[in-house]
């Protein structure tokens, strides 16, 4: 396979703490790469670096060999990158099918008068983002609560609600931080088929995630960072045996 992202080198303080800490990883383009470590490890950050929320101290982020570092976020998900978060970012007050829609239009960039004045472009495009909204209802497995408020779903569906807002810019490269928080089993079985899907499309993902099942079960690579620094990178059988894992994982637990 080809490398679509290659992170180098990649650094961040806040306040003197190092948050990342030289951190150097690729992910393969169409593969399903995971980013796991205990709370505090700096995952999000790294997440916030390479989709542009934050400027790296040190390092570089690339897609398909160019240059991210440096862009605003517009700038990098206009290159095809697209991102969820922790807590997710919906249109509360709009039902599920307006969310899709908005986020749907906004790629679409059409202009307020030609929108207004009825023009065909306007036409065109509503037209095609009917279709969209629909395809996407039907990728994250809401199509029964299309006419719900966002605002008014459980947290997991809410969260899947957040990675339809993330394909509806259709990216080469999608971050799901956390995707399967707050679900019981079946619905993280269940999302965890939908992320396949996805990756199925030919869109490379790379996600967050503290449900170790959950991760070894869907990922076909695995990273992982302890206090800001890379302690491992390879599949999932090589991770779950790794001594260095094994320890940054009990040490959590016996602290908590």
């Amino acid at each position: 396979m080809t490398v679509i992202l290659s992170v180098d080198g990649l650094s961040r303080s806040f306040g003197g703490v190092r948050a990342v800490n030289d951190v150097s990883f690729e992910v393969e383009r169409g593969a399903i790469t995971g980013l796991i470590g205990p709370n505090g490890a700096g995952k999000t950050t790294t997440f916030n670096l390479i989709s542009g929320m934050f400027p790296p101290d040190g390092g570089s982020v690339r897609l398909d060999g160019t240059l991210l570092t440096g862009l605003r976020p517009d700038r990098i998900a206009a290159h095809g990158v697209a991102r969820t978060f922790q807590g997710t970012r919906i249109f509360p007050a709009l039902t599920v099918a307006q969310n899709l829609r908005t986020a749907v239009l906004a790629r679409a960039q059409l202009g307020f008068w030609a929108d207004w004045l009825g023009l065909p472009a306007a036409r065109a495009v509503e037209a095609e983002a009917i279709t969209a909204v629909a395809e996407l209802l039907t990728r994250i497995g809401l199509e029964p609560r299309a006419g719900e408020l966002a605002g008014a779903l459980p947290y997991a569906h809410q969260s899947l609600l957040g990675i339809g807002l993330a394909l509806a810019v259709r990216p080469r490269l999608l971050l799901l931080d956390e995707p399967f928080a707050g679900m019981n089993p079946g619905e993280t079985r269940a999302a965890a088929q939908m992320v396949r899907r996805i990756r199925d499309t030919g869109i490379t993902v790379v996600l967050v995630e503290h449900d170790m099942p959950a991760v070894m079960e869907v990922c076909d690579h695995i990273v992982v960072l302890d206090q800001g620094t890379k302690i491992a990178d390879g599949p999932p059988t090589e991770i779950r045996s790794d001594a260095r894992v094994i320890e940054a994982y009990l040490g959590t637990e016996a602290d908590a």
